[in-house]
């Protein structure tokens, strides 16, 4: 985790002071903050994951500063530009050898051997966000908002740090306000919350996710072998690890930002405490799902055109969603399975076998919670391993049989 770092902490110790210094001088401000944010992405992407970047984040702004005079066919096109880079940089194994491959290896190897010398090793750092963040910008831009032309104001959207590596995925039109506020003045109370926030991010994902990480690693070779409660423990864990592993880092980069006098938006409320999968999405990784639901679900038609096309629609939405977090199979199936309990979630009270259900989840609103609960945290399986994989540990869930795993 680059937060914890021993570079980020003591550079972040350096560029703090000499940041709070120049309060009141908005400019001076701003060349320290795009600075150290050049610095943070430098150091940490290198060269090869920098320069795909730059040039990604120049044809975003020009686009954007063409579009009204091309009525936003140069949004368009930089629409087009950047989810190519994404898929380039991040898919090109899984759409060449778990998607064309299928059909024709030899094909597929030609076109990998080609890609291979133009590609560096890993993706580009934290090419998701970028590529999201830009298809946002543009989008707006292209349905009539104003682009940013101060080239430092576009700059520094882009390449942000608190939010650089794992979000919260930004909305450029509430961001550059705050930036605005945080380059005059940074108030004793926001750097007070942001230390607040830090030290909850830090205890979150140091203490709690490390330690729970240590023990899945220790009890995943047994966990065939274990009693059927230590196996429950054992997915309890993994819902624990992946919620304070994410929203400590959250913490951390919305503390640091606090620090700044900017705000970000909140990225989980409580997301298991929902009581239904409906809910659960409107409080975990929120930027990432109302992204999804903007820019995917909603574009596609959303729920305009009957169950069917909502139904078809949010399961899309839902893969790409699972997508997002890796390019494999086990990722698209956490997506559809969450797309299934969305459309159940939105329909099953219309269904006559269903309607004493939803009547006791009204009356008992733990019972509303806690199938929620299960549903989401199996989910966090197919998350976390490869499908077989998966699947046999779900049925060990329910068995008492001593079934030894693969």
């Amino acid at each position: 985790m680059i937060f914890c770092t021993h570079w980020f902490i003591i550079a972040v110790s350096i560029f703090l002071p000499i940041y709070w210094l120049a309060g009141g001088r908005p400019k001076w401000r701003a060349f320290i903050l795009l600075g150290f944010c050049l610095v943070f992405h430098s150091h940490f992407a290198g060269a090869a994951g920098v320069l795909p970047i730059i040039t990604l984040a120049l044809i975003t702004y020009f686009c954007g500063r063409l579009s009204g005079t091309t009525g936003g066919a140069t949004a368009i096109i930089g629409i087009i530009i950047s989810t190519a880079a994404l898929l380039t940089y991040k898919y090109h194994q899984f759409l060449l050898f778990d998607l064309l491959g299928a059909v024709n290896r030899p094909l597929a190897e030609h076109f990998a051997s080609l890609l291979k010398p133009l590609l560096p090793a890993t993706p580009p750092l934290a090419i998701s966000f970028f590529a999201f963040e830009f298809i946002h910008y543009l989008v707006e831009v292209k349905r009539g908002r104003e682009p940013i032309k101060n080239p430092f104001q576009f700059a520094a959207f882009t390449i942000y740090f608190p939010s650089l590596v794992a979000g919260p995925i930004k909305r450029y039109y509430d961001f550059l306000p705050e930036l605005e506020k945080g380059l005059k003045q940074t108030k004793t109370i926001m750097i007070a919350q942001g230390l607040l926030l830090m030290a909850s991010g830090f205890f979150k994902k140091m203490v709690l996710a490390d330690n729970i990480n240590q023990f899945i690693l220790h009890q995943e070779p047994f966990f065939s072998v274990q009693t059927l409660p230590e196996r429950w423990l054992f997915v309890l864990a993994l819902a624990g690890r992946i919620y304070f592993d994410f929203s400590g880092y959250t913490d951390i980069a919305l503390g640091l930002s606090s620090m700044l006098g900017i705000k970000l938006p909140i990225n989980f409320n409580r997301p298991y405490s929902a009581r239904s999968i409906r809910e659960f999405w409107q409080r975990w990784h929120m930027s990432l799902s109302f992204w999804i639901r903007d820019y995917i679900y909603i574009p596609l038609g959303g729920g305009q055109h009957g169950a069917f096309r909502r139904i078809l629609n949010g399961l899309i939405a839902f893969a790409l969603c699972g997508l997002w977090h890796g390019a494999s199979w086990n990722f698209v199936f956490w997506g559809l399975y969450h797309g299934v309990g969305l459309a159940i979630n939105n329909y099953y009270r219309r269904l006559g076998p269903f309607k004493p259900l939803a009547k006791a989840f009204d009356r008992l609103p733990a019972l509303a919670w806690l199938s929620t609960f299960l549903f989401v945290i199996l989910g966090w399986l197919p998350f976390f391993y490869p499908l077989d994989k998966a699947f046999g540990m779900f049925l060990l869930l329910f068995q008492t049989k001593l079934v030894p795993l693969e």
